[in-house]
């Protein structure tokens, strides 16, 4: 009588009631009500049911921002199955990779990627169920062909999707999450945005990123309408922005500062709320998009952490204080959301630093919205948690009033876009180009990007090569985002036991970009 198993499912299935009629996507010049989106992603597990998808099995999806990856949200749940949403822009070896390590059976995508598919489908030894969406659009006749059907969630901890993440080695990581973590973080998320019945939401943001910070979910669990988007094009954003009634959308810095400085860029009737992450916005931004008419609110979190685990909470008194001291604490990342546990800031020992606001030490975070591990991989969720309190590998200060602001980044780690780039995997890629000795790679910081890789390589003896040719190589070996943007040849600088200083490295790449 006193307990029900939570699922983030369980929010369509409400809104397929109470907002019956109201539209809930619209994708193109498709739309679709709540009651027709319940139909369909019940149809969606029905379907999966009949091409043998079995409970607690990994079905993978391929596709942009459309009603598709949406609809798996909820389709892939019901039907008791393991939801595997994959980053478009990784390459199909490093897509193929993540379908064997999660074991999925089936794979629905999008018609853009129908290279793609079959390249992974033929590297995979197992046998992998295709199900394309456009072009023929065999996605609406496994629809069609399906009796609805939902199968309730036995154990709320038990397995919703995995999210896979390079992490700091560059080898994918899948980041297991559970039904009562979305759940409570969807909860978060709609309370943090005031998302209600009459938000328009722009999916700007990825939504194979942290299931988009579990926005998937909150969405609906609001009764507020889906604006798909194929692609976060600034001009269609504007367009959007005028024209289709949008009240919050999410986007990494990177993308608001095209959007800031956009030809189409003018002052909006309304006030748009905007969520940023991934790295701190700049004074210069949040002056700009106030100026939009647009309240931006700064998010911290990782894929570990089902997105934004922590927020800078604005208190109104704030607002009485200068420009410059306004955009200095929206620039912290903040304190723990809703439903996480308390931040810490830890020394070496596992000790809480000082709230000094200059004593450093690591990011540590425990609670619903934590993963539950490393997917296959349980020495990696030991390190990451050596004492039950997840090590995020940013170093950070505490303020007085608990609120935290970064100071440095994991080491080696480049965030480009929003997108987590591991020096090492780059490193590999340029060592084995037949005329380099070796290579560190590290971050530059850009205007566009917030951070870019740049390559320090030292050639082979009686070998010569030009730095196109070798991001050319980078290219052809690796995501595209990953390659470098810039190749300084030369030695490479070392201490007395010939280990790389990369810290000398990064001094350098400051001034090249």
């Amino acid at each position: 009588m006193s307990f029900e198993e939570l699922t983030p499912a369980a929010f369509l299935r409400r809104s397929a009631s109470v907002f019956a009629d109201k539209t809930a996507v619209i994708d193109g010049d498709q739309r679709w009500t709540y009651a027709q989106l319940f139909d369909r992603c019940a149809r969606f597990a029905g379907a999966l049911r009949n091409a043998g998808v079995q409970p607690g099995e990994r079905v993978a999806v391929l596709a942009p921002n459309t009603h598709v990856l949406l609809e798996s949200h909820y389709g892939v749940p019901f039907a008791g199955a393991v939801l595997v949403a994959l980053n478009m822009r990784l390459t199909a070896d490093d897509l193929t990779y993540i379908i064997k390590h999660s074991d999925a059976r089936l794979l629905v995508y999008d018609a853009e990627f129908e290279d793609t598919a079959r390249a992974i489908a033929s590297a995979t030894q197992h046998k992998l169920t295709l199900v394309r969406a456009g072009g023929d659009d065999q996605y609406e006749s496994f629809l069609a062909g399906a009796t609805p059907f939902t199968e309730p969630v036995a154990d709320e901890r038990s397995l919703l999707s995995i999210n896979y993440t390079s992490g700091t080695t560059g080898k994918p990581k899948g980041v297991m999450y559970h039904h009562r973590g979305a759940y409570l973080q969807a909860l978060a998320m709609a309370m943090h945005s005031a998302l209600n019945e009459s938000s328009v939401f722009l999916w700007t943001l990825p939504m194979f990123h942290c299931n988009g910070w579990c926005f998937t979910w909150a969405v609906t669990a609001a009764g507020g309408t889906h604006l798909c988007m194929r692609k976060a094009d600034p001009a269609l954003i504007w367009h959007h922005l005028r024209g289709s009634g949008v009240t919050q959308f999410n986007a990494a810095p990177t993308i608001l500062i095209m959007l800031a400085w956009h030809g189409d860029a003018q002052p909006l009737q309304h006030t748009v709320n905007v969520a940023t992450g991934g790295a701190p916005p700049t004074p210069a931004l949040l002056a700009r998009m106030a100026e939009l008419n647009m309240n931006m609110t700064h998010l911290y979190g990782l894929t570990e952490t089902f997105g934004p685990a922590v927020i800078c909470e604005w208190r109104r008194d704030w607002n009485q204080w200068p420009a410059a001291q306004i955009a200095q604490i929206k620039a912290r990342q903040g304190v723990g959301n809703v439903i996480a546990q308390t931040l810490r800031v830890v020394d070496d020992q596992g000790a809480d630093v000082p709230r000094d606001g200059s004593t450093l030490g690591e990011i540590a975070l425990r609670g619903n919205n934590v993963m539950l591990g490393y997917y296959r991989d349980d020495d990696a969720t030991r390190r990451a948690a050596p004492d039950g309190w997840f090590r995020t590998g940013d170093l950070a200060v505490m303020h007085a009033d608990g609120y935290i602001e970064i100071r440095d980044r994991a080491k080696d780690i480049i965030i480009s876009g929003g997108e987590n780039i591991a020096s090492v995997e780059v490193e590999r890629t340029l060592s084995s180009h037949p005329a380099v000795l070796e290579a560190a790679v590290v971050a530059a910081p850009d205007e566009k990007w917030g951070e870019v890789p740049v390559a320090f390589v030292t050639l082979k003896p009686g070998h010569a090569l030009d730095a196109a040719a070798l991001i050319a190589y980078a290219r052809e070996h690796m995501a595209h985002f990953k390659a470098p943007k810039k190749v300084v040849f030369g030695d490479l600088p070392k201490n007395a036991t010939g280990k790389i200083q990369k810290f000398v490295l990064r001094d350098t790449a400051k001034n090249i970009i």
